[in-house]
């Protein structure tokens, strides 16, 4: 999955009006269960109530019934979760969304594909939202 990746790279930035038509293709279950070992334990859950531990108990069987519901174009996001979280030093709150774990993967998939894609058209003094740097960094 990563020489796939390293490849879209390579063509963004060797030929950087390249339109790429079809990428679903990379959304499959090597990526998405290597999302799935990428995301953080001690995530809070969406509004379906899995955790990160219970989707991962049948994993295989999860992420071959996603991939397939993405295939047949019958996935759909559920409704984020709406937590609000208090705002320090304050007695006002901010709102937090909290996706379901199954759409927090496809996200993170969609995610890696669109930032090696868009990272050939950062300049290296573009900070903000970046993987490996942030604004702090700056």
């Amino acid at each position: 999955m990563e020489t796939k990746l390293a490849r879209i790279a390579e063509i963004a930035k060797e030929r950087p009006e390249e339109r790429f038509t079809s990428l679903a293709h990379l959304v499959n279950e090597t990526m998405l269960t290597n999302c799935h070992l990428e995301l953080e334990k001690r995530k809070a859950p969406g509004v379906d109530g899995v955790t990160k531990e219970e989707y991962g108990r049948n994993l295989l069987q999860n992420i071959r019934d996603l991939v397939e519901r993405m295939k047949r174009q019958a996935y759909k996001p559920q409704p984020v979760k709406r937590t609000f979280i208090p705002k320090l030093g304050t007695d006002k709150t901010r709102p937090l969304g909290i996706p379901a774990y199954e759409d927090k993967l496809v996200q993170k998939a969609l995610s890696k594909i669109l930032n090696t894609i868009y990272e050939a058209e950062f300049l290296d003094c573009s900070f903000g939202f970046r993987p490996n740097r942030g604004c702090h960094d700056a």
